[in-house]
């Protein structure tokens, strides 16, 4: 909870003396205010589930809803034809939104994109009623394909991070949750290409490409024992062969790596590279690598901004337990390593289903669904509140942005 009593900011020439009281007041109206909204939003989401990439309708939704709310939409937008950047207040604080919406294939949002969507805007649109007492810009930022390709580092590339201060999201989860890291992650598509022959009357001719994909993935599992401690190789054959009498001229494969940091996830990038030279090496195939989408670095989640947002949702009633351990990946872990990040989940009853399910994306317009929206603008809201309220916390934000 934001605490009571009075607080001086500077804001230009001018001293600006807000109640912490009362911007908690004004946060929890403007929650109110916009509910049938942000559900509105989120039940539409979920109803319309989009792939990463292709979020066209969503994205429509959100930036109406923004658009109403008074936001501005920058001249310059992201090259992603779903991503989207918009604006309220003029404040030198800016507080960053990432909005999520993207869906799985076959199951829809089973891992609740839809809450992270609503609770992302619900928290933009509270601070927007407090944006002039607080001297913030708040700023909105739709992030496409956060399951596959990770929208996030696409506009951080284009430069769209560089003026924030900080930044915020809240996930979809089973319970609340706060504190919490990611692994470091990449993701490839791997092409040996060989020579086809008759596999009874000239194998010889052949240059088998399946072979090199075998010989790689043994070396892959060969090589775990030597990987950092807490690294995860995935593989799965996509393509080996299109008849049996045939020898393959053409194996695909897709390689997932996870590490607890982007520093290890480069030493199994480079042990991985290793074992697929050796496949064409030892077939005589060619070799072609292509990454799928960005890689995903750890996430590391602000100190002070976690502690605000824990309270917050605690003076409300959650219960929100702090626990640090890495849970899957996100792009979400890129932004936080360039400016103070908070990720937290928002827990709602999904009765013991697991993300990336159907049983878990059947929750996601619960009644207790809804409230974890608004309890988590709520809790984001706050906790950017406290920041831009506490003077060496706006500081220090203040010469992260200017660094």
């Amino acid at each position: 909870m934001i605490a009571t009593g009075l607080n001086s900011m500077s804001r230009g020439a001018a001293v600006v003396r807000v109640s912490q009281r009362d911007i908690e007041a004004a946060l929890k109206t403007a929650t109110e205010r916009w509910k049938p909204d942000l559900l509105d939003l989120s039940h539409a989401i979920h109803a319309d589930p989009e792939l990463g990439g292709q979020e066209f309708r969503a994205a429509k939704r959100i930036r109406r809803l923004l658009h109403t709310a008074g936001f501005r939409f920058a001249d310059r937008q992201p090259l992603q034809a779903t991503a989207l950047s918009a604006s309220y207040g003029s404040g030198d604080l800016v507080v960053a939104l990432c909005v999520e919406y993207d869906a799985l294939p076959d199951i829809g949002h089973a891992c609740g994109h839809n809450v992270n969507a609503a609770s992302a805007v619900g928290a933009a649109l509270a601070l927007a009623a407090v944006a002039d007492e607080l001297g913030i810009t708040v700023k909105v930022l739709g992030t496409p394909a956060e399951e596959t390709t990770g929208g996030k580092a696409d506009l951080i590339a284009e430069g769209f991070f560089e003026d924030v201060s900080l930044a915020m999201m809240a996930h979809a989860a089973a319970k609340d949750v706060v504190g919490g890291s990611s692994l470091a992650m990449s993701m490839w598509d791997v092409l040996f290409e060989g020579r086809p022959a008759h596999a009874a009357a000239a194998p010889m001719e052949g240059v088998n490409a399946l072979d090199a994909l075998v010989v790689a993935q043994t070396a892959i599992a060969l090589a775990r024992q030597q990987l950092p401690v807490g690294s995860i190789i995935s593989l799965i054959v996509t393509e080996g062969g299109s008849a049996v009498n045939v020898i393959p001229e053409r194996a695909r494969a897709s390689v997932e790596m996870r590490a607890p940091s982007i520093e290890k996830l480069r030493i199994i990038q480079d042990k991985v590279r290793r074992c697929l030279e050796a496949g064409a090496h030892a077939s005589g195939c060619t070799l072609d690598v292509t990454p799928t989408g960005n890689d995903y670095a750890e996430l590391r989640q602000d100190p002070f901004l976690s502690d605000a947002y824990r309270a917050a949702m605690t003076a409300i009633g959650r219960d929100v337990v702090f626990n640090a351990e890495p849970v899957a990946s996100t792009d979400m872990g890129n932004v936080s390593q360039l400016v103070p990040s908070i990720h937290p989940m928002v827990g709602y009853d999904v009765r013991g289903a697991a993300h990336h399910t159907a049983e878990f994306a059947a929750f996601g317009a619960s009644a207790g669904a809804d409230q974890a929206i608004i309890d988590g603008s709520f809790g984001l809201a706050a906790a950017a509140c406290a920041a831009a309220l506490d003077p060496a916390e706006r500081r220090r934000l203040l010469g992260k942005t200017r660094q």
